[in-house]
């Protein structure tokens, strides 16, 4: 197993506050180092994962109560997983997630703001000039993504960007 559900860290403050024994028996036997000898410090180097708590298909939003955080315990895990739920949740997800396994960050991406095929509006600015028109985009996009979408009045296909409202604005050459 490379991880484990976290204890609360009132189980170790107790501990101290009744005169330290268990903490004094960890050192002692070598499971504490003599740097954690103090309950804040022996939560200090936990390294975090975030785990699904039931399986997540591809294209699915992932959302929070589908995950846990967990405390890893392997120190042979290592890649770019997800440490903090707040990487993860709203995320759509490229490949499956099995419960009780890390998240590779690299099989999440942001929604798609446009789709294929979808009725869009283009927008075209410069200086006090504004031109819009009907488009459909010729691929799925998110937020800030360089597209190509044809103009659905003259059939001109033009590349623009993707804004937060949907329309793909697009520049001069």
């Amino acid at each position: 197993m490379t991880f484990r559900r976290t204890a609360s860290a009132s189980i170790l403050t107790t501990a101290a506050t009744r005169g330290g024994f268990l903490l004094r028996a960890l050192a002692v036997t070598g499971c504490l180092g003599p740097g954690l000898m103090s309950p804040q410090a022996a939560f200090a180097e936990r390294r975090m994962a975030v785990i699904p708590t039931q399986t997540i298909y591809p294209g699915e939003i992932v959302d929070a109560k589908r995950l846990e955080e967990v405390e890893v315990t392997n120190p042979a895990l290592t890649g770019d997983y997800a440490t903090a739920t707040g990487q993860v949740v709203g995320k759509v997800t490229s490949r499956t997630l099995l419960q009780g396994r890390v998240i590779l960050v690299s099989s999440l991406r942001e929604p798609y703001a446009v789709e294929r095929g979808k009725a869009v509006r283009i927008v075209f600015t410069n200086g006090a000039l504004t031109i819009t028109a009907g488009g459909a985009p010729l691929e799925n996009a998110a937020v800030g993504d360089l597209i190509r979408v044809r103009n659905t009045d003259s059939g001109i296909i033009v590349s623009g960007t993707v804004m937060e409202d949907g329309t793909i604005h697009v520049v001069a050459k």
